[in-house]
């Protein structure tokens, strides 16, 4: 199958990358990541999508943003929080068993990984280079990974196209989840895209 085929809300999982305090002050279009990233969990959750969030080093970098934290939370889906020190979240233990947990039975080569987070170039990189070494269908969302600069984000982004990685965004990935309007999601959908446009 290719990288690249329209996302299948029974077969996804949102993962949100280290979205924590220190580093959200550093990195390029903070606000945009923020609020994508928001959405994007708000869309998993009315799609029955589960989703990840990982935390790297909290001790050192601070914990989960407060705003992103707070919707995480709120969600209905499955969830997993997982706190690692290896970059990439495929190299942790926890990362990979919490992937299991949210979506038994779903092979690897099955799986649809949704992407979003922080530092585009190093932790996000490896993650999704990982996924998709592993077998895994990954879709990265361009405006919800962000670098302490637009280079870094950039050149990764080229990166992880070339590694077989498919860049999308929260929209295209929430359109794929319904794929018809008579989707019975579609109503909150629109709710949510509509409470303010990004920048």
């Amino acid at each position: 199958m290719s990288g690249c085929e329209l996302v299948d809300a029974r077969r996804s999982v949102v993962v949100v990358v280290d979205l924590q305090g220190k580093l959200m002050e550093m990195i390029h279009r903070p606000a945009l990541v923020i609020a994508a990233t928001e959405r994007l969990m708000k869309l998993a959750d009315i799609h029955g999508v589960p989703v990840v969030l990982t935390e790297q080093y909290p001790q050192g970098l601070g914990p989960t943003y407060p705003e992103v934290l707070a919707v995480f939370d709120s969600l209905a889906v499955e969830k997993r929080r997982v706190i690692k020190t290896s970059f990439g979240c495929w190299g942790d233990e926890g990362f990979r068993r919490a992937l299991a947990e949210v979506r038994p039975g779903i092979p690897l080569a099955e799986r649809q990984v949704i992407v979003a987070g922080i530092e585009s170039h190093v932790c996000v990189m490896q993650t999704v280079i990982e996924l998709l070494r592993s077998g895994q269908q990954v879709h990265v969302c361009w405006e919800c990974v962000s670098s302490r600069g637009e280079e870094y984000r950039r050149h990764a982004l080229e990166r992880m196209a070339q590694a077989g990685a498919c860049i999308t965004n929260h929209e295209s990935v929430a359109f794929e989840w319904e794929r018809d309007k008579n989707h019975a999601g579609f109503r909150k959908l629109n709710q949510i895209l509509r409470a303010g446009q990004l920048s």
